[in-house]
């Protein structure tokens, strides 16, 4: 269907030939388990990447001139035991490193000095903040979630980041509480910071806005809610033709806690093999350029990408 929708718009979409951005995610384990989590995250999960992985990541990164992100996802991504030296490894060769970071892991055992790392080392922080409100974060993430967000944006304000003239970026993301798409980016973000400034003096750089992804926990809910058909309705009857031609997958490569490859997040968490019918891991490649300009593969769950002012890691696209 969603295939069939593009070529209705006269769209052929394939990966650009220049692949930006390096999402990895570094394992399932995390710290908290989240309603809306698409990775079904949490502290049961055994799913993590080992250092061998990492290595070989390493290794491609070194033949591969186009890369300039590599992003990190969990889970925590934190709670691999290989991190930080991931992190260093990274970081010297001169990319920008992301951390996708929960806010709560400041306060689990052994993670106290996190924030002086990721200062030190000059990682660009994307925190997972749903709304500027207690409740409803706290019915999407957990009780006492709230106020461990709010005390760690403190944290890293203090150490500079969303700071003007530091160059520490702290960005928050914000993703809807139910079947719905997310408001207007621009407008939502003038909102968060006016309510985080005056409530508890909290700064940061940008907000982005992402729609749920109706696969694992948030599918679940839909069905067992009984909003899965006007959810996916929803999303159809937003489909926009100018954010599908800006999809994150264009320019995005997608590593699984295995060394798997995929065209996005998403399609990792649902094992939606890549169509090119070739490289399928990261030791059948020579370099990143090798996934350039190929077929992306394509489903059901793309229509939240592409639905209004659209969805990316990065919030929306137009």
């Amino acid at each position: 269907m969603f295939e069939q929708t593009l070529k209705k718009r006269g769209l052929s979409l394939c990966r650009d030939k220049q692949v930006t951005t390096l999402q990895v995610n570094l394992g399932k384990l995390c710290n908290q388990a989240c309603l809306h989590c698409h990775v079904e995250a949490g502290p049961k999960r055994t799913e993590i990447m080992e250092r061998k992985t990492m290595d070989r990541i390493l290794e491609l990164l070194e033949r591969s001139s186009s890369i300039q992100v590599v992003d990190l996802t969990g889970g925590a991504p934190e709670m691999n035991p290989h991190f930080r030296d991931f992190v260093v490894s990274l970081r010297a060769t001169g990319r920008t490193v992301i951390d996708r970071c929960n806010l709560t892991i400041f306060f689990e055992e052994g993670y106290e000095d996190l924030p002086g790392f990721l200062r030190e080392h000059r990682v660009q922080v994307v925190a997972s903040l749903p709304c500027y409100s207690k409740e409803n974060v706290e019915k999407q993430r957990g009780r006492g979630v709230f106020n461990k967000s709010i005390q760690a944006l403190k944290i890293l304000n203090q150490m500079g980041y969303g700071q003007e003239g530091t160059g520490l970026e702290l960005h928050l993301v914000y993703n809807p509480g139910g079947a719905f798409l997310p408001p207007d980016q621009k407008k939502l973000e003038a909102d968060y910071k006016r309510e985080l400034r005056q409530l508890f003096e909290i700064e940061f750089n940008q907000l982005y806005t992402i729609t749920n992804v109706p696969i694992k926990r948030f599918l679940v809910d839909l069905e067992r809610t009984g909003k899965k058909e006007e959810y996916m309705g929803l999303l159809k009857s937003h489909f926009n033709p100018e954010a599908a031609k800006s999809i994150m997958c264009r320019h995005l490569i997608s590593v699984s806690w295995d060394g798997q490859l995929y065209d996005c997040d998403f399609n990792q968490m649902l094992e939606l093999e890549r169509q090119n019918g070739q490289a399928r891991n990261l030791w059948d490649l020579e370099s990143f350029e090798d996934i350039s300009e190929e077929k992306i593969a394509f489903a059901e769950h793309c229509f939240a990408c592409t639905a209004g002012s659209g969805s990316s890691c990065g919030g929306a696209l137009v």
